[in-house]
């Protein structure tokens, strides 16, 4: 845990959060600052800053990643359940939280840019 991550903190429940889904490596939360009316955090508890900082040993953390993405949209109202899967990696890239997390973006048509 990093002392100054925010998702660190929510992790460790120093800061509420609403939590959409969790496993013992994954934590689900609905974002903040939505920009769909499906937008959710998927961020591994183990601090990663980026995908840089990720190693051989955290591939099956990665995929596990995805997969809860997939778990998502199959939770999702029918109609719905295609999403967008976004990371921004690195400041210039967007990045504001340096904890590796992807955006799950979904309940809308994507024919239009959607930046996160």
């Amino acid at each position: 845990m990093e002392s100054n991550c925010v998702f660190c903190k929510i992790i460790a429940g120093k800061l509420p959060s609403k939590i959409i889904a969790e496993t013992e490596d994954i934590i689900v939360i609905d974002n903040i600052a939505p920009k769909t009316p499906i937008h959710y955090l998927i961020i591994p508890k183990k601090h990663v800053a980026d995908i840089n900082e990720l190693y051989q040993e955290d591939v099956t953390l990665a995929g596990d990643m995805v997969l809860m993405a997939k778990k998502l949209s199959e939770n999702l109202p029918t109609g719905a359940q295609h999403f967008r899967l976004s990371v921004n990696n690195g400041a210039g890239a967007g990045q504001v939280v340096f904890h590796l997390h992807f955006h799950f973006l979904a309940g809308m048509t994507f024919s239009d840019h959607v930046s996160v």
